[in-house]
C-alpha cells in the first residue's frame, strides 16, 4: 500500500498491527473474509492510501465471541474504543497520535455475505500473512453498487468510490454481474444506466477532491481530478453499449 504523506506512516503501522492480531486469531479469522480498499491496496489491485479495514462476515457467526475476541486485541495494542454498534461489528478505534494527525481506524465486520461474493486465499506480503479475501472481481463489482448503497443508506457519496471503479476498469479488471444483479435486484445493464445518471448528477469536484486529496500523492490526485468523473463515465457508457 502506497503511503501518500509520511504523517500516515503511524496510521499505516496501526492498521497493519490491528489485521494481524485479527489474522493471527483463529476464531476470527476463520468466520471472516477481507475485502474493501486495504485489501485491494495490499494486494496490489489500487495505487491509493487506504485508512479503513473491512470485512465479510460468514453466516451465523457468533457474534458476541467475536466481539470479545476484538476487544481483547484492542486492549493489547492499546486502541482505545471511540464508538461501537449495537447491531453490527463496526468499530471507530483511536489510537495515540501527536498533533493533528490522523488517529482512528475504522473497523467494519458486516455479515452480509453474498451468494455471489467470491473469495479465496491470498498472500499479503507487507505482513507476511494469508488471509481469505474477495477475488479482485468480487471488489470491482461491490464497488460499483456501493456508489449508489452508499448515497442510499447514509446520504453520502465517496470519491474514492468512483477513484476506484476508475483504476478497475484502467487495468482491466471484469467485473461479476451476478453480484451487481444480487444486491439491487436489477439486471447489471440496468444499474449501469442508473449509475451513470447518479453520477452526473451528483458527483461534484468537491466531493472527489475532499475524499482524495489525503489518499494520493499529490503530483497524482492533480491529474486525476481533473479527469476522474469524465472517465468513469466513458468507461460505463462503453459497458452499457456492448
Amino acid at each position: 500500500m502506497i503511503l501518500p504523506r509520511s504523517e500516515d506512516a503511524l496510521h499505516k503501522a496501526q492498521l497493519y498491527r490491528l489485521l494481524i492480531e485479527i489474522i493471527d486469531d483463529h476464531d476470527i479469522a476463520s468466520q471472516v473474509f477481507f475485502k474493501g480498499g486495504s485489501c485491494a491496496a495490499m494486494l496490489g489491485f489500487l495505487d491509493r492510501f487506504s485508512i479503513d479495514l473491512d470485512f465479510d462476515v460468514k453466516k451465523n457467526t457468533d457474534k458476541k465471541t467475536i466481539d470479545f475476541k476484538l476487544n481483547k486485541i484492542f486492549h493489547k495494542l492499546g486502541l482505545e474504543v471511540k464508538q461501537k454498534s449495537r447491531r453490527t461489528l463496526f468499530y471507530l478505534l483511536k489510537y495515540h497520535s501527536s498533533g493533528q494527525f490522523r488517529n482512528t481506524i475504522k473497523l467494519s465486520l458486516i455479515d452480509q455475505a453474498l451468494k455471489s461474493n467470491i473469495y479465496q486465499h491470498q498472500y499479503l506480503f507487507e505482513i507476511d500473512r494469508y488471509a481469505v479475501c474477495q477475488t479482485k472481481e468480487t471488489m470491482f463489482a461491490n464497488k460499483l453498487v456501493a456508489v449508489t448503497d452508499r448515497y442510499q443508506k447514509y446520504k453520502t457519496i465517496a470519491g474514492r468510490d468512483i477513484y476506484d471503479i476508475h483504476h478497475f476498469f484502467i487495468q482491466g479488471y471484469p467485473y461479476h454481474a451476478s453480484i451487481i444483479e444480487e444486491r439491487t435486484a436489477m439486471t447489471s445493464h440496468a444499474y449501469l444506466i442508473k449509475l451513470v445518471k447518479f453520477i452526473e448528477k451528483k458527483v461534484t469536484d468537491k466531493i472527489i477532491t475532499q475524499d482524495l486529496n489525503f489518499l494520493l500523492p499529490q503530483d497524482q490526485f492533480h491529474i486525476m481530478r481533473k479527469v476522474l468523473v469524465q472517465e468513469v463515465l466513458m468507461f460505463l457508457k462503453r459497458d452499457i453499449e456492448l
